[in-house]
């Protein structure tokens, strides 16, 4: 197996703004605008990944918008709209034993202490509160569920997380 990892996906480019080329940014950082403190970006265009820089960003309003470089038309900008925004896996910051990225939750199994499956983690969904693990559930579900939200509080809810096993061990009825 290679140690050459998929580049670690961002964000987004969304619509262009304005005339001179700005776009608006989707971040999926926990700060948005930390997705700026890493450069270059890597870029997905028709299925390849190429290097952009970021000339300037800001707020406009809640959202961002930034400008690359290079792209100075609103034409150029129409052509980066949906493009996810990456950058290499080597530049991700090594995190603490006890800690991760959402993004390496999604896709695990979610068992409870009953060692009933409950399913994947489809997604994260940020509430108020405390974060909710979105888990999809498996075909033949014994309970009927499609899926199940369970809010991420450790200790709580969620036991343990295994990422070399990509499982996620919560304390939740299956009913729910």
């Amino acid at each position: 197996m290679s140690s050459h990892q998929e580049p670690v996906v961002l964000g987004k480019i969304g619509a262009s703004h304005g005339i001179k080329g700005w776009l608006k940014i989707t971040s999926y950082t926990d700060s948005v605008e930390d997705i700026f403190s890493y450069s270059p970006w890597l870029v997905k265009e028709q299925g390849e990944w190429r290097e952009v820089k970021v000339e300037q960003w800001r707020f406009q309003g809640k959202a961002l918008i930034a400008e690359l470089e290079g792209i100075t038309t609103r034409d150029q900008a129409q052509m980066l709209t949906n493009c996810e925004i990456a950058i290499p896996a080597e530049l991700m910051k090594e995190l603490p034993e006890d800690e991760f990225y959402w993004r390496d939750l999604i896709g695990c199994d979610v068992v409870n202490t009953k060692g009933y499956n409950m399913g994947k983690v489809e997604q994260i969904v940020e509430t108020g509160s405390n974060d909710v693990l979105l888990v999809k559930a498996n075909a033949k579900d014994g309970f009927g569920k499609t899926e199940r939200m369970i809010p991420f509080v450790t200790e709580q809810f969620v036991l343990e997380v295994n990422l070399t096993e990509k499982q996620i061990l919560v304390d939740w009825d299956p009913d729910f």
